[in-house]
């Protein structure tokens, strides 16, 4: 076989596009059920930041969203299934990949279920949904409320009537904090830093470009393009701005402590909660790969600017953040990250 693609999100289904294109001999694996990647886990209000025209995969665009407006997680859920049959693209799931090792003939990769691929070249594509982060904050053992990532939370209904700390600034918290605040008897935010909000009129598409031209820059040896006018990182979309018209987006600084009926600040202060939501991100799903040797301790593989691993040119890395391809790990972002890697990989 001359690839194995590790993965079918978009990130898999992208490079299984131009792997197709190019005749190869090629699979992909899928450790999910069904298709969608880490979309199938999202919470049920979650969408989009761009329309649907800006948040397409290579060669078919995105339906646009009846109505208007930012596609919902269903709907992105729908179209890289419908991807997927369109390019009879051939995933196999699921399938649960423990381990890639070094062979003669180019690298083994090993499943859970007991069967073994070797490729000339491998692209792990599996993302970082499978690894959310939570901080080790003194005392959170002794919480003795529930304690959710974001990665399983599902409706802000599930806290109605509690009182509620969601912990982490960025997209994922302020959105959760917006709905959970409606429903919550008490919803509190803390962020490591105030949080900052892009204006209005700012969507996926500037955020995008902005990358973009940050890429550009890089490539041509020429300084980065400062930020526009000191544009933060929340993108307000339509949760967000009722939340803001309900002056409910402040938030607190990190407390220094769990106790078993909330948190604690430094200063003494306190604040009573029944539940805790981890906003606090993710890291590369990257433990099939430990066999390589290759990880290092920030949790990375170091690769080319293309995503090829450094210490093993066997092997790609595509879709897991800006360090595998700028906005590789957007739907808008990872067209140009997975052309570059099938372009590199077998010329």
């Amino acid at each position: 076989m001359d690839v194995l693609v590790i993965g079918a999100g978009q990130a898999g289904l992208a490079a299984g596009y131009f792997l197709k294109r190019r005749g190869l001999d090629y699979r992909l694996l899928d450790a999910g059920a069904a298709a969608g990647g880490a979309w199938r886990h999202g919470w049920e209000s979650l969408t989009l930041f761009s329309p649907a025209a800006q948040s397409s995969l290579p060669g078919w665009p995105m339906p646009p969203t009846p109505g208007g407006g930012y596609p919902p997680r269903d709907a992105v859920i729908a179209y890289l299934t419908a991807y997927e049959a369109r390019y009879a693209l051939p995933v196999q799931r699921p399938v649960q990949v423990t381990a890639v090792r070094r062979a003669a003939e180019g690298l083994r990769v090993e499943a859970a279920e007991g069967a073994a691929w070797t490729a000339r070249a491998v692209i792990s594509a599996t993302g970082t949904w499978s690894h959310p982060f939570v901080p080790q904050v003194p005392g959170r053992e002794a919480f003795a409320g529930r304690q959710i990532h974001s990665a399983r939370y599902r409706r802000p209904a599930d806290f109605a009537g509690q009182s509620v700390l969601v912990v982490g600034g960025g997209n994922s918290g302020a959105q959760i904090l917006a709905e959970v605040s409606r429903h919550a008897a008490r919803a509190t935010w803390v962020t490591e830093r105030p949080p900052v909000f892009l204006p209005d009129d700012v969507d996926g598409r500037v955020l995008f470009d902005r990358a973009t031209a940050r890429w550009q820059a890089e490539r041509e040896g020429r300084p980065a393009p400062p930020p526009l006018g000191g544009l933060g990182n929340i993108v307000m979309v339509p949760p967000v701005v009722e939340a803001r018209a309900r002056r409910v987006l402040h938030s607190l600084p990190p407390f220094a402590r769990l106790e078993a009926a909330g948190a604690v600040w430094a200063d003494g202060s306190r604040v009573a909660a029944e539940a805790i939501i981890w906003c606090t991100g993710f890291r590369p799903a990257l433990d099939h790969l430990a066999p390589l040797g290759l990880v290092e301790a920030d949790g990375r593989v170091r690769v080319s600017p293309e995503g090829q691993a450094l210490a093993e040119p066997r092997l790609w890395l595509l879709g897991y953040g800006d360090w595998t391809g700028a906005a590789s790990a957007t739907l808008a972002g990872v067209t140009r990250a997975a052309r570059a890697v099938v372009a590199a990989i077998l010329p």
